[in-house]
């Protein structure tokens, strides 16, 4: 083989090698097929990477077969084996697995990563000695490697204490391992313990500075931090040592959605396509942003160009359906059908088919179908959240006990004196975005998004107390120059998201849990309660799959325990803060929408606007999953939308039965009109 030959050949398999490490097989997969073509096709390393990238795109088939072609032609090539007995693995051939990870530790007795499969096929099978035998010699030969394997799987499984415990375990034996650190880092982002992901990521790249992986989750940690200066400078570095990668730019791209700057995300994400054309997270990331400023058919582009290079992405289904105006045609919903019964796709994707699907058939009216879909894919996206209400009903007992009204009335006037912001609280999915649009048509008033900087002071707040005192109890603790500090610090740092308007919006639901707090530190903040019927309030949250967070969206009983918990919160805010809040009904909203604005106006302190009648005139960028929707005039189809669904909601109509019978009787359900 020519020098030139062998050295195109290297190149197309490590450019193909870093592709599929961060996650892109496709694209890895396009870069194999190239080299084949256009260099060697008989080369082993090539064709055997190829197959990775089957098998990870969940084709295991094709690989089978093209891997038992190598190995005629290559019968002792040890990867070859080993990736065999994976892609067997995937069509759920244990027993054929086996004899190719044996295969492959008699070609190479110190083939670890064969030894640690077999040892967890043989445990599943319930062949424990011999299981047994296979990972002390995994451990014997590297019991590094051993137990970061074992941590990868789990993550991937989402069993994240498990992971945890091992990873450690790993790290213990060998403190600077940047892989144990990149995992143990991976590990702490899921739990949202983001401080302990930077300290880990940090670490890793003063070891290994061009370690590009640790550089990119590095920068994804400070974002969620909302770090951004820090973020950016992270994912430079990246960029600077992959610059012919997109990801990169794909992680610009979101750092600089979530500072609002969207232009700049947009461009970062065109960056990335240049690169790679076919990149999924860019062409998903430009789709999201897109839509977020309501250009609407280019998003659609987008999203569809996500399904043409990765039929099976099911997140790019889902958010054409989440468009609510995106009309599929036949042959789409046939595919979707389809894909439900795949069982290469994991669970957590088929959880976005089911809600597409759902979406599908309810604007076709066929409700029990709709049903089936939306209780399918909430009971799979339940699977793998976090969420205890014990919890939660003692987070809010906190609250209450702490925000009394003798503690307010002793603290008043402390806080800065701003009436910048404007808070809009509730659930999710309860006309807040509608209020958020109207307000932010005002002359006056900008729109921004849902902003994480109030909770991130109660953060704050605990980490500055003696251990063991934590927010919301530690208010207790604050000083009264304290309260003035947190009120400029909260304006301080949100003005990265505002321009020069006199006021903005803070349209946080889960703000209502920190109604006090806000209110010590900013007592001339003007707060509005996002109402709505309680079963059209809960039943929106099921029906809508969320990025992150909303843990408590998933399940009917756990719905409608939270909303009894947000309806004993808002209760105790109006009694100790009369006058305070306004309670702002959609279903008011929507019938006497003239009514309704001119109250939410001089609730705010503000002079009438005829343009906030012409709210879907107003151009801005909205983050929600109504953004479409307060793109056009006031819609009152979703009003007791609930009600196609009576029948099958019995556990939440049955624990809001409270809530329920305080409403006229003919908005409560036919079993409580009695």
């Amino acid at each position: 083989m020519a020098t030139n030959e062998l050295a195109a050949l290297k190149a197309s398999f490590s450019r193909a090698k870093d592709f599929l490490n961060a996650g892109d097989a496709k694209m890895a997969e396009k870069i194999c097929r190239s080299g084949l073509e256009n260099i060697s096709s008989g080369d082993p390393n090539l064709q055997v990477l190829l197959c990775v990238t089957l098998i990870r795109q969940g084709r295991s088939g094709s690989a089978v077969k093209r891997l038992k072609h190598t190995l005629r032609m290559f019968p002792d090539f040890e990867q070859a084996h080993e990736e065999l007995g994976n892609a067997l693995l995937a069509q759920n051939k244990p027993e054929k697995a086996i004899e190719c990870f044996k295969k492959a530790i008699e070609i190479n007795p110190e083939n670890v990563n064969s030894h640690i499969k077999l040892g967890k096929i043989l445990h599943a099978l319930g062949r424990v000695e011999e299981a047994n035998e296979y990972y002390q010699q995994a451990l014997k030969l590297d019991p590094i490697q051993e137990k970061l394997a074992t941590t990868t799987q789990l993550i991937s499984q989402n069993k994240l204490e498990e992971a945890e415990k091992i990873c450690r375990e790993a790290l213990q034996e060998k403190p600077d391992d940047v892989n144990g650190l990149r995992l143990l880092a991976s590990i702490a982002s899921k739990l949202e313990q983001n401080e302990d992901a930077i300290v880990l990521l940090k670490r890793a790249v003063e070891l290994k500075p061009k370690f590009v992986a640790a550089w990119s989750a590095l920068a994804e940690a400070y974002s969620d931090k909302n770090q951004f200066g820090e973020a950016l400078d992270a994912v430079q570095r990246s960029i600077k040592l992959k610059p012919e990668l997109p990801f990169g730019f794909m992680i610009r791209g979101g750092i600089l959605a979530k500072m609002n700057d969207h232009e700049g995300a947009i461009t970062a994400y065109q960056e990335a396509l240049k690169i790679d054309p076919d990149h999924v997270g860019s062409n998903m990331g430009l789709g999201n942003t897109l839509k977020t400023v309501g250009r609407f058919e280019e998003s659609v582009t987008a999203y569809k160009k996500c399904i043409e290079v990765h039929p099976t992405f099911s997140e790019a289904y889902w958010s054409l359906a989440n468009l609510k105006t995106y009309q599929f045609e036949p042959p789409e919903i046939d595919l979707m059908e389809n894909h439900l019964n795949n069982k290469d796709i994991p669970e957590q994707s088929i959880a976005f088919f089911h809600i597409a699907l759902a979406n599908v058939k309810e604007t076709k009216k066929q409700y029990e179908q709709a049903w089936d879909h939306y209780l399918s894919g909430n009971t799979l996206r339940r699977k793998n959240e976090v969420y205890d209400s014990v919890q939660t009903q003692i987070t809010h007992d906190e609250v209450i006990n702490t925000f009394t009204a003798e503690l307010l009335n002793q603290k008043t006037g402390l806080g800065h004196n701003s009436n910048e912001p404007i808070f809009i609280v509730g659930l999710p999915r309860s006309g807040s975005t509608l209020i958020e649009q109207i307000l932010a048509s005002h002359s006056l008033v900008e729109g921004t998004k849902e902003l994480p900087d109030l909770s991130m002071l109660g953060i704050k707040l605990s980490k500055s107390r003696a251990r063991g005192m934590k927010y919301p109890n530690a208010v207790t603790d604050m000083s009264d120059a304290e309260f003035l500090d947190y009120g400029k610090s909260y304006i301080q740092t949100t003005k990265r998201y505002r321009t020069d308007k006199p006021h903005f919006i803070d349209k946080m639901p889960n703000n209502f849990a920190h109604i006090g707090f806000l209110k010590l530190i900013l007592p001339n903040a003007k707060v509005i309660n996002a109402t709505r019927h309680p079963l059209d309030s809960c039943m929106s949250s099921f029906k809508q799959l969320f990025y992150k967070g909303q843990s408590w969206s998933y399940d009917l009983f756990e719905i409608g325990e939270y909303y009894l918990e947000y309806d004993r919160v808002m209760k105790h805010w109006q009694e100790i803060l009369p006058n305070e809040i306004l309670d702002l009904e959609y279903e008011k909203l929507v019938e006497n929408q003239e009514h309704e604005t001119k109250r939410l106006l001089e609730f705010c302190g503000l002079d009438w606007e005829e343009h906030c009648l012409k709210f879907y005139e107003t151009k801005r960028s909205i983050n929600t999953a109504s953004s479409e929707q307060v793109r056009q005039p006031i819609y009152k189809g979703a009003i007791n939308s609930w009600r196609h669904y009576e029948k099958y909601i019995g556990p939440l109509i049955e624990i809001l039965e409270p809530i329920l019978m305080e409403l006229p009787k003919k908005d409560r359900p036919k079993s409580l009109q009695k």
